[in-house]
């Protein structure tokens, strides 16, 4: 870490030819001014353009660009998590490649890690050039991740953010799971937890890659690493929960129409010929079938290989 330069800026990119040396030199430009050490993790995520030539021009001009090309497309989450592997700075910022996130950035994010102390800082755009047809939507998503989360960040989404170097170390970011690194930092410890308003520009080149799928397929994922995050180490806790209470209140139901054909009403109607009855049967089924699903997690998390990994923040032996 002691020859580590001083910020790495990860840029996970797909089709971005026309942006990528402008932003090269932007970036260029903002570190000479603030005599920053640094190097730029272009990671070309399958590009059907020129990228990767320009990414190799850019590299052979100043070797603090560098580049990782995947053989296809592979999602921004993988994108970024091979940058993460790959950087080796004090402290990392992401930044989208479409010129829409400012490089005049860097300065205030680098200061929020080192000096004041914070994980992770996230970016707000508080004032953005988007259609409507995205930015309610992203309204909702927002403020449905905030309350889910416990986070109380503006725009979990954003692609301007600032970590510690041990963050990015701590954290694995897969499948659709980008929008939610803050999430996943808060679940591995990492609870300082800041935000910054920052400049969104209009895009000058090429076309948004997310379509309005993101945004179901973005609910699906906050509800899946809730679950893992609350759940994943104990999932009998849910399920086993969960599949108790309802099979006790078939089996209780159940009990109580044997009771009243006995003893109360034996000559009134059959229990079979109840609706109630075949309702508490698919209960205890259900509650049944809960349970045991709860008992073959626990069994899945108890032989997992990360059972027992956890995150030492500071030794003293």
């Amino acid at each position: 870490m002691n020859n580590s330069p001083y910020i790495s800026v990860v840029i996970p990119l797909y089709n971005e030819e026309e942006s990528l040396a402008e932003l090269a030199q932007w970036i260029d430009k903002v570190m000479q001014q603030h005599q920053f050490t640094y190097e730029v993790l272009f990671i070309d995520d399958g590009s059907k353009d020129k990228s990767w030539e320009v990414i190799s021009r850019l590299n052979q001009l100043n070797p603090h660009f560098k580049g990782v090309r995947f053989r296809r497309n592979y999602g921004k989450s993988a994108a970024l998590n091979t940058g993460f592997e790959q950087a080796c700075g004090k402290v990392i910022i992401t930044m989208d490649a479409d010129l829409q996130d400012s490089p005049e950035e860097i300065p205030e994010l680098y200061k929020m890690i080192t000096e004041q102390g914070f994980d992770l800082v996230s970016g707000w755009k508080k004032k953005r050039y988007d259609p409507l047809s995205k930015t309610l939507p992203t309204k909702l998503f927002n403020w449905a991740t905030r309350k889910m989360s416990g986070i109380y960040l503006h725009d979990f989404n954003c692609g301007l953010k600032a970590y510690k170097h041990e963050v990015i170390k701590s954290i694995e970011v897969y499948g659709e799971m980008h929008r939610y690194i803050p999430v996943i930092a808060k679940w591995a410890g990492f609870t300082k937890i800041g935000e910054k308003a920052v400049a969104h520009q209009e895009r000058k080149y090429g076309t948004t890659k997310f379509g309005l799928e993101r945004f179901v397929n973005g609910f699906l994922d906050l509800l899946s690493i809730v679950f893992v995050s609350r759940f994943g180490k104990s999932p009998m806790h849910l399920f086993g929960f969960l599949g108790t209470i309802m099979f006790v209140i078939g089996f209780l139901i159940t009990l109580y129409l044997g009771i009243d054909k006995l003893f109360i009403n034996p000559k009134g109607v059959l229990i079979a010929d109840r609706p109630v009855f075949y309702l508490s049967l698919v209960t205890m089924i259900l509650g049944t079938q809960l349970f045991l699903a709860g008992f073959l997690g626990e069994l899945i998390s108890r032989n997992s290989p990360t059972r027992n990994q956890y995150l030492i923040a500071e030794k003293l032996i």
